[in-house]
């Protein structure tokens, strides 16, 4: 058993399962005052933690926890003026307040790629209770890059998987087999 280890604070407690008629709530910032705020109409997918080192994750954390959601369904609300994209080069843009450094969400620009017309968010920076259960680990060993040491993974793994979260060094299955799905009808090796 390895409940010692430490993923992130919505998951190191058990995992809540998500409500299915929940459509949505409010993130907000991490500053005392003036915090931007992001309505979300709908619920997330593909809930996941991630030990990738582009996620913002919560302070002492190894792990984000990161959904996805339609980009139509995200709206800056307040404090937007706030925001700026914290790697402009990056594949996804995400967008953070520039004063307490919290990600809002993350946005695809690309049209070809798999996953334009997502965004991604952190639900936890949310008071409402229902969003979507995290499904997966995804990028595990990238947490090596961040700082942890790599001895730490066999019981980062263990811990993973006994909290119903199936570790992975890239995404789940079913979201690798997205990619190489629209991979494949880019280029024609599969009808569109």
């Amino acid at each position: 058993m390895a409940t010692h280890v430490s993923i992130h604070p919505s998951v190191d407690n058990g995992i809540t399962p998500g409500l299915k008629d929940f459509h949505g709530g409010t993130l907000r910032c991490h500053c005392p005052s003036r915090q931007v705020v992001v309505k979300i109409d709908a619920q997330t997918a593909h809930n996941h933690v991630c030990g990738c080192t582009k996620c913002w994750k919560p302070k002492g954390s190894k792990f984000s926890m990161v959904a996805v959601v339609s980009r139509d369904s995200v709206h800056v609300v307040e404090n937007g003026d706030k925001l700026h994209i914290v790697d402009p080069t990056a594949t996804i843009q995400r967008h953070a307040c520039r004063e307490c450094g919290v990600h809002m969400f993350g946005r695809i620009e690309n049209k070809n790629h798999p996953f334009y017309g997502l965004d991604f968010i952190h639900t936890e920076l949310s008071t409402e209770k229902g969003w979507s259960a995290p499904e997966f680990a995804a990028f595990v060993s990238s947490v090596i890059e961040g700082g942890t040491n790599p001895s730490e993974l066999p019981a980062i793994r263990a811990r993973l998987k006994e909290l119903g979260l199936e570790p992975y060094d890239c995404l789940s299955p079913p979201l690798m087999d997205a990619i190489a799905t629209h991979t494949a009808k880019a280029s024609g090796a599969l009808a569109a």
